[in-house]
């Protein structure tokens, strides 16, 4: 390795609070503030006053710098001066807990896996506010690094998730240009586990029954980023060819129809009642995000889309003041009772403070600030690109030319973003066109545009922007798509969004929970559903109406009219629905209309369906 030249091949993000939320978006992160996050330490000792990250005698592994993960892009995204206020003593403390040996943070632990996250949450404070003690402190840890890991290698949490270190590594780098942090990222990487082989050649093919960290699903959520963190290194690009193909057999053996892989709190298997841990959630975006920078492809804005737009909107209740540990993509009810987890307690599925275990309390803050952070990048060649679409405004400097971007749109509750830009000169803007879209449209000031995206799914629009401000509309049609399931079963998905039937929700308070909020909820009527007419899917009617002012809870934002029916043969198992009868179904009631919803709006939900009639078998009586 002679340099690290290939990481400037990356994009760069755009420093937290440079892209500020709006329409939907912002809405979504002042529910956050208000709720779990803005107010956990009130509720929770874990992120209080005595937290050891804080300097008390309280908890002093991962929880601090977990939460701060999130508290801190969100502080900065909504430009809050209470959340600020807030981050504020969590980075002096952390700045100021350094020893004269470069090791810092709590001394009761010196587990290397807090630090990463820690690490990693002074980093965008120096982007976020240009603090100039981070990359020296920084600097001194990496070097403690240098000295010890040879002797007190990468175990356990930190040996499965290196990649956060190298990432950390490689920033310092780019800042200090010493050239031993290449040593350190070459050994760090030695350490660290070989995800993608494993993941390729070893990945067990059904629920887990023993614990082992390459089972575990944030871990493997984490450790999907192993590859592009080489790369940065390497500058190989069959890491990316690695990493797809671990996605596959990730998808082969544990996807389930939303399209990610289970893990309750191993990996699960692929039935639609396996639970997906919240924090397995907000780490995949973070790793995807990670790999749209590194791979700079369409396919990782696709995934970021579909892992906010659907599980993370359905990880806490509509307005952000409880979460549940696992969501299942069929649930029939949010109670305490035993479900088929690979491994976990009763109350797992709960909405409240601290379902299971605390870690996904600490951790889910990151989701929504991180999407906001990373809706657009810089290129190398420097084009801003465009990797996901919501609501914001973003002000950057592109190749010497300032932009102004206004992004008005309900997206992905409508298939059209606005973008208005202003600017003092000639730059690229770089479109993303999802992969779900077969038939999108641009739109320049009103004048239809060729659109052909390239082999990495954007189209490019370079124009002088000097003078008034220009419109783009960039149109994504979106129809019904049938994913076919085990069973023949089937799950629906339109644009982004999984959609979803609801049986409608009871929602049951919990007397005297801790926290916030806790609830249990039950359905209001009927969820066992088939699907009917699958062949006319494209043309079921789409409506869009209204964003509510709680954005994920159930409304008439998006609602797609299906047809299905009852079918009595398809009953609860426990707490859970049991798998879908085979298809075609047989026995089954009148058919007629069936809503289906957004994934992320509906707490209770079917997404995978039997189906009635010949669908299943192609329907054409030529064929055998």
């Amino acid at each position: 390795m002679s340099s690290w030249n290939h990481a400037a091949r990356s994009a760069r993000p755009l420093p937290p609070g440079r892209i500020r939320a709006r329409g939907w978006l912002e809405r979504q992160l002042r529910l956050q503030a208000e709720g779990l996050t803005g107010r956990l330490p009130e509720v929770w000792p874990d992120v209080g006053p005595d937290s050891g990250w804080l300097g008390g005698d309280g908890e002093s592994w991962e929880r601090g710098p977990y939460y701060l993960d999130g508290l801190l892009p969100l502080a900065h995204v909504l430009g809050d001066e209470a959340l600020l206020a807030q981050v504020e003593p969590w980075i002096e403390w952390m700045l100021a807990s350094q020893r004269p040996d470069g090791s810092f943070g709590p001394d009761r632990d010196d587990d290397w896996w807090p630090r990463m996250v820690a690490a990693k949450v002074l980093v965008q404070h120096a982007e976020a506010t240009g603090d100039e003690r981070v990359a020296p402190f920084l600097l001194r840890w990496h070097r403690h690094q240098l000295e010890h890991l040879p002797a007190r290698p990468l175990a356990q949490w930190a040996r499965a998730r290196g990649a956060e270190d190298v990432l950390t590594i490689a920033w310092t780098h780019a800042r200090t240009g010493e050239a031993w942090l290449e040593e350190l990222a070459e050994l760090v990487l030695s350490q660290t586990f070989d995800w993608d082989t494993h993941l390729a050649t070893r990945l067990i093919t059904g629920q887990a029954q023993v614990s082992a960290h390459s089972a575990h699903g944030v871990n493997v959520a984490m450790g999907l980023k192993t590859g592009a963190a080489a790369q940065l290194l390497d500058g190989d690009p069959d890491h990316r060819l690695r990493t797809e193909e671990s996605f596959a057999q990730l998808d082969r053996w544990h996807g389930q129809a939303h399209g990610w892989f289970s893990g309750d709190e191993w990996l699960g298997g692929p039935e639609a009642t396996a639970g997906v841990e919240t924090c397995l959630v907000v780490e995949m975006m973070h790793t995807v995000e990670v790999l749209s920078r590194v791979h700079r492809d369409a396919r990782q804005g696709d995934r970021l889309e579909s892992l906010a737009f659907n599980l993370l909107a359905a990880s806490c209740d509509p307005r952000m003041l409880a979460h549940q540990y696992h969501q299942q993509g069929t649930q029939i009810a949010i109670s305490v009772a035993r479900r088929p987890w690979s491994y976990s307690s009763d109350d797992a599925n709960m909405m409240g403070l601290e379902p299971h275990f605390g870690c996904c309390t600490a951790n889910l803050h990151q989701g929504w600030p991180k999407l906001a952070t990373s809706l657009w990048a810089l290129d190398p060649d420097d084009a801003l690109r465009a990797v996901a679409y919501a609501p914001c405004e973003v002000d950057t400097a592109v190749a010497g030319t300032d932009l102004s971007l206004e992004v008005d749109t309900a997206y992905p509750f409508e298939e059209t973003v606005r973008i208005r830009v202003r600017g003092d000169g000639p730059a690229t803007l770089r479109l993303r066109v999802p992969e779900w879209c077969t038939a999108p449209r641009l739109l320049v000031d009103g004048e239809e545009q060729a659109l052909a995206p390239g082999a990495d799914g954007h189209v490019d629009v370079r124009r002088d922007w000097t003078g008034q401000e220009r419109t783009l509309e960039l149109i994504l049609p979106m129809r019904a798509r049938v994913v076919r399931r085990a069973r023949q079963a089937a799950a629906v998905h339109l644009g982004p969004l999984v959609m979803v039937a609801s049986p409608g929700e009871t929602w049951t308070p919990v007397p005297d929970a801790p926290g916030l909020a806790e609830w249990e909820v039950h359905p209001r009527g009927t969820w066992n559903w088939a699907l009917a007419d699958l062949d006319g899917a494209g043309s079921w009617e789409v409506r869009h109406g209204a964003v509510p002012e709680a954005p994920w809870s159930l409304g008439e934002a998006t609602v797609l009219e299906a047809t299905g029916a009852r079918v009595d043969g398809w009953r609860a198992d426990g707490a859970s629905a049991a798998p879908p009868p085979p298809s075609p179904v047989l026995e089954h009631g009148p058919l007629h209309g069936l809503r289906l919803v957004p994934y992320g709006t509906a707490r209770l939900r079917v997404m995978e369906f039997p189906v009635i009639g010949d669908w299943v078998s192609g329907g054409n009586e030529d064929e055998f």
